[in-house]
């Protein structure tokens, strides 16, 4: 506040040298980890008795940082991003999202986390069919008790250019546009994290590549964490930082 600033004698300061270099380190201090993946595994039952599919993945994202998840169709990189998102559970390891261990959790604290701190983005949209474009967006806010949640909705979707198709059902918007209001739905409740499992995938080129720039330019304005899935390497290389799942490890 530069009120404050101007009011504060410089005398009780320490001398500038020493000001200097506390600002400095400061400035350098790593971000707060806003995700941390702990040997996380997971196996299923098969036929042939039983598969990993994940194998004792280990990385972090700090706070505010963008990060693609890449690899191969059945690389595993789905699996990742729905154990982080605690939509499924490990086989061993843990995930800890924004200080919260998820799996130390019960589902129902998983499912009160998602709400308070998670947004996300489905290659399928995920929009109930029978709520319009409006009710899709005013949904996580009404689960919240929000008292502003229909103002607040209809801002957003202004936000995405879909001001003339409030009253719609999904049935009646284009892939585009549906993905449009799922972007509306994750960023409208302003979570800290974003998850994002290949949202282009059911969209033509130029509509992906249109619904893509929008999601980087909300992410921005909004400051989340973003994590994002994606086979795309074009749509990777604009996330800060890529890691690849191949056979279900990091490479």
């Amino acid at each position: 506040m530069p009120e404050l600033s101007k009011a504060i004698s410089t005398d009780f300061l320490p001398h500038s040298s020493a000001a200097g270099h506390d600002a400095s380190a400061a400035a350098k201090q790593p971000a707060p980890i806003a995700i941390e993946v702990v040997n996380l595994s997971k196996r299923v039952a098969d036929a042939s008795g039983e598969l990993t599919i994940l194998h004792s993945i280990n990385f972090t994202v700090q706070r505010g940082e963008t990060l693609a998840i890449v690899g191969a169709s059945g690389s595993g990189k789905s699996t990742l991003l729905g154990l982080l998102a605690g939509l499924d559970t490990p086989s061993e390891g843990q995930v800890v999202l924004d200080g919260s261990d998820i799996y130390a959790l019960d589902e129902d604290g998983r499912a009160g986390l998602r709400k308070d701190k998670l947004g996300f983005v489905f290659q399928s949209f995920q929009l109930l069919p029978h709520l319009t474009a409006l009710e899709n967006v005013m949904l996580p806010l009404e689960l919240r008790g929000a008292a502003d949640a229909e103002e607040k909705a209809i801002a957003m979707l202004g936000r995405v250019n879909l001001s003339s198709r409030l009253g719609h059902y999904p049935k009646y918007l284009s892939g585009g546009e549906q993905q449009r209001v799922a972007l509306a739905r994750a960023f409208v409740t302003e979570p800290p994290l974003l998850f994002a499992d290949e949202p282009t995938g059911s969209l033509d080129a130029a509509t992906g590549e249109a619904v893509i720039q929008l999601m980087f330019e909300l992410n921005r304005e909004r400051g989340s964490t973003l994590v994002l899935v994606t086979h795309d390497l074009t749509i990777a290389a604009r996330c800060g930082r890529t890691i690849t799942i191949s056979a279900g490890r990091m490479s």
